[in-house]
């Protein structure tokens, strides 16, 4: 079997998993019984929905102005193009960091930045993506210690202390990257032996430290930027924590059950964690089984629970991404 072949055969896998798990949960659920509860809510209640997922959103957006801040200025509809678009290659590849590697080149196509600052923005966005959901997710997890079962914590601890990882690598690499002149060179000289077309390809290999001292240079002025962290701290926990919070707050009031709003946020983005492993493509399935178990372990019952973490990742991550397909058409994705 050829590598391609193979890696094929595994993303086959991996979506199996995730559609059987979320069609698994979704058997489990009484869908008259929800019909019948959506219809009978408020609808002030179905407003507040509306209008707390579109905050979310918007704020979302505006996690990509920050971190181009230091060298450009972006609209915020050309943001929010981005952010879809990324979100929309993202729940196609099986890490949610995977998924960010098409965002250099939607950066560029939607902001005309040079590819230099298009990674550098890209990375940061990652790096500092990674490390406040690390941080965030590590307080959830002290607050559902003894409330959940100790694989299901451990699990949790486990992607929660890869967020943290990934941030710091991702941000550290960024400020290194010109240590890879050595290695560019190197590749350059074997360029160089290819029959005919050596010398176009070593040009090629040898432009590579221009992009990363370009990106390097951008990387710093983002990552080491006070303004940048706390304007990208507002928009993340908008996005993340208040929004999702309050969305599934409400849900939960709508279905008859109770929780605490002031640690609700706190266990959403811990039981979401799970999506940073690539066990599926976009965690999908596998992060609303496992939110499920987080619910249920604190008290929720499972049948208000399923209908409630599926309806709010259709409103926060899965509705948003499919909106994300129509800035796609107008990208050449091919590079990808």
């Amino acid at each position: 079997m050829t590598a391609s072949r193979r890696d094929v055969a595994i993303s086959v896998l991996q979506y199996g998993v995730g559609l059987a798990a979320l069609a698994f949960l979704l058997s489990q659920v009484d869908v008259q019984a929800v019909s019948a509860r959506l219809r009978a809510t408020e609808p002030t209640v179905l407003v507040a929905l509306v209008l707390v997922t579109v905050g979310g959103v918007l704020a979302r957006f505006d996690t990509w102005r920050a971190v181009l801040s230091p060298f450009a200025r972006v609209p915020l509809l050309t943001a929010g193009r981005v952010d879809l678009a990324v979100n929309f290659v993202n729940q196609l590849l099986p890490s949610r960091l995977s998924g960010r590697l098409a965002a250099p080149f939607i950066l560029r196509a939607e902001t005309g930045v040079d590819y230099g600052d298009a990674t550098a923005a890209a990375g940061a966005h990652t790096g500092i993506y990674a490390v406040w959901y690390g941080v965030v997710s590590a307080v959830g997890l002290l607050v559902i210690v003894g409330r959940v079962s100790t694989g299901l914590l451990l699990l949790l601890a486990l992607s929660t202390a890869l967020y943290l990882v990934a941030g710091a690598v991702v941000l550290l690499a960024g400020l290194n990257l010109t240590a890879l002149d050595r290695l560019v060179g190197s590749l350059a000289a074997l360029a160089e032996r290819v029959p005919r077309i050596g010398s176009a390809l070593a040009g090629r290999v040898r432009s590579v430290p221009d992009i990363t001292e370009a990106s390097a240079d951008a990387f710093g002025r983002i990552s080491t930027n006070p303004r940048v962290w706390l304007r990208y701290a507002a928009g993340w926990v908008l996005a993340l924590v208040v929004a999702p919070g309050i969305r599934v707050w409400l849900l939960f009031l709508s279905f008859g059950a109770a929780v605490d709003p002031l640690l609700l946020p706190l266990y959403l983005v811990t039981a979401y964690s799970i999506t940073l492993l690539p066990l599926t493509p976009g965690g999908i399935g596998v992060t609303e089984a496992t939110a499920t178990a987080v619910f249920v372990g604190l008290g929720v019952p499972e049948a208000v629970v399923i209908p409630v973490i599926f309806l709010d990742r259709f409103l926060g991550v899965y509705l948003p991404a499919l909106a994300g397909w129509y800035p796609t058409l107008d990208m050449d994705l091919s590079v990808l």
